[in-house]
């Protein structure tokens, strides 16, 4: 089984344009929803893991880091968010979330991909939740990755990213609670 590494290493070293292609129907809709936690709309969500995978393809990176190809890869796509929303803080940009009800159109596309109540009350208290509580709850319970992976993409030792892990569980619990919902595995 391929982890990332040896397709990115065919295609980087080779040109292998399948092996990119496996990559990206790999790796997309994971790295599409981690980015929706850092900028809460799945269009521009989308559009931010195009453009990390247009970096792979253009640029060819070497990971020198030594972490897997996923952690990597999210570590990418979390820099490239990054300077997505500080550009876009610098341009004084207005959300649509701000100019119209866009709430309709997020419900549904939250309907086609959690299929049961229990995970849009979930999806939906995430959002409410801080921006590095809901990566590092995706990262871990989605993504399930190791912490010392999570540390390395959030920029933090493996004990700091633990701990938030921990707060992040208790704020999730809280809100779930508030609004009706006890989950016993929080």
């Amino acid at each position: 089984m391929d982890n990332g590494e040896s397709s990115y290493r065919r295609f980087s070293e080779t040109g292998d344009e399948d092996a990119f292609a496996y990559l990206i129907y790999t790796y997309r809709d994971g790295l599409t929803f981690y980015l929706n936690s850092f900028v809460g709309d799945l269009h521009v969500a989308e559009e931010l893991c195009e453009d990390t995978f247009v970096l792979l393809g253009t640029k060819k990176p070497k990971n020198r880091g030594g972490a897997t190809f996923k952690t990597w890869l999210y570590t990418i796509g979390r820099n490239i968010a990054l300077n997505h929303l500080r550009r876009k803080k610098r341009k004084g940009e207005v959300s649509l979330d701000d100019v119209s009800d866009r709430e309709d159109c997020d419900a549904a596309v939250e309907r086609s991909f959690l299929l049961d109540e229990q995970k849009i009350m979930l999806h939906r208290a995430m959002k409410k939740l801080k921006p590095e509580y809901r990566q590092v709850l995706w990262l871990y319970y989605f993504e399930e990755l190791p912490f010392r992976d999570i540390a390395r993409i959030m920029k933090r030792t493996p004990h700091s990213a633990e701990t938030l892990a921990y707060r992040a569980r208790g704020a999730l619990k809280k809100l779930l609670e508030k609004e009706g919902f006890i989950y016993e595995k929080l």
